[in-house]
Protein backbone atom coordinates (compact mmCIF):
# COMPACT_ATOMS: atom_id res chain seq x y z
CA UNK A 1 0.00 0.00 0.00
CA UNK A 2 1.21 3.33 -0.92
CA UNK A 3 -0.22 6.77 -1.35
CA UNK A 4 -1.78 7.69 -4.47
CA UNK A 5 1.12 10.50 -4.80
CA UNK A 6 3.72 7.42 -5.94
CA UNK A 7 1.49 5.62 -8.25
CA UNK A 8 2.79 5.80 -11.76
CA UNK A 9 1.33 7.88 -14.45
CA UNK A 10 -1.42 5.24 -16.49
CA UNK A 11 -1.17 2.31 -14.08
CA UNK A 12 -4.37 1.09 -12.56
CA UNK A 13 -4.93 1.28 -8.58
CA UNK A 14 -7.45 0.40 -5.60
CA UNK A 15 -8.22 2.54 -3.54
CA UNK A 16 -7.26 0.73 0.28
CA UNK A 17 -8.38 3.72 2.32
CA UNK A 18 -8.11 7.42 2.99
CA UNK A 19 -6.83 9.06 6.12
CA UNK A 20 -7.97 12.33 7.01
CA UNK A 21 -10.59 14.37 8.86
CA UNK A 22 -14.19 13.28 8.42
CA UNK A 23 -14.82 16.59 6.24
CA UNK A 24 -12.01 15.63 3.71
CA UNK A 25 -12.58 11.87 3.37
CA UNK A 26 -16.51 12.93 3.05
CA UNK A 27 -15.23 15.33 0.20
CA UNK A 28 -12.86 13.35 -1.23
CA UNK A 29 -15.90 10.34 -1.13
CA UNK A 30 -18.12 12.79 -2.91
CA UNK A 31 -15.66 13.12 -5.79
CA UNK A 32 -15.41 9.23 -6.25
CA UNK A 33 -12.67 8.37 -4.53
CA UNK A 34 -14.07 5.65 -2.18
CA UNK A 35 -12.72 2.32 -1.12
CA UNK A 36 -11.76 -0.10 -3.62
CA UNK A 37 -12.26 1.91 -6.89
CA UNK A 38 -10.18 1.73 -9.64
CA UNK A 39 -8.43 5.13 -10.36
CA UNK A 40 -4.96 5.94 -12.39
CA UNK A 41 -3.26 9.15 -12.41
CA UNK A 42 -3.30 10.29 -16.00
CA UNK A 43 -0.87 13.32 -15.40
CA UNK A 44 1.02 15.25 -12.96
CA UNK A 45 1.81 19.23 -13.05
CA UNK A 46 2.72 21.65 -10.66
CA UNK A 47 2.47 19.99 -7.54
CA UNK A 48 -1.10 18.62 -8.97
CA UNK A 49 -1.97 15.58 -10.07
CA UNK A 50 -4.96 14.67 -12.81
CA UNK A 51 -6.66 11.16 -11.58
CA UNK A 52 -9.02 9.21 -13.37
CA UNK A 53 -11.62 8.15 -11.61
CA UNK A 54 -14.84 6.33 -12.69
CA UNK A 55 -15.39 8.00 -16.22
CA UNK A 56 -14.05 11.22 -15.30
CA UNK A 57 -10.69 12.83 -14.26
CA UNK A 58 -10.56 14.94 -11.10
CA UNK A 59 -7.49 17.30 -10.03
CA UNK A 60 -6.32 16.96 -6.38
CA UNK A 61 -3.16 18.34 -4.55
CA UNK A 62 -0.47 16.36 -4.25
CA UNK A 63 -0.56 16.82 -0.16
CA UNK A 64 -4.53 15.51 -0.65
CA UNK A 65 -3.15 12.38 -2.78
CA UNK A 66 -0.97 11.69 -0.42
CA UNK A 67 -3.91 10.53 2.06
CA UNK A 68 -5.45 8.66 -0.25
CA UNK A 69 -3.98 5.23 -0.18
CA UNK A 70 -3.60 2.58 -2.89
CA UNK A 71 -2.93 -0.84 -3.89
CA UNK A 72 -1.37 -1.54 -7.33
CA UNK A 73 -3.62 -3.88 -9.78
CA UNK A 74 -7.23 -5.16 -9.00
CA UNK A 75 -6.76 -6.24 -5.08
CA UNK A 76 -5.00 -9.21 -6.16
CA UNK A 77 -7.36 -10.63 -8.21
CA UNK A 78 -6.22 -12.66 -11.44
CA UNK A 79 -8.33 -11.82 -14.61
Amino acid sequence: MMPLAFAKTNEDVTIAKIKGKDDLVCHLENLGFIKDAKISVVSESGGNLIVRVHDGRIAISKSMANKIFVSEGMNGNIR
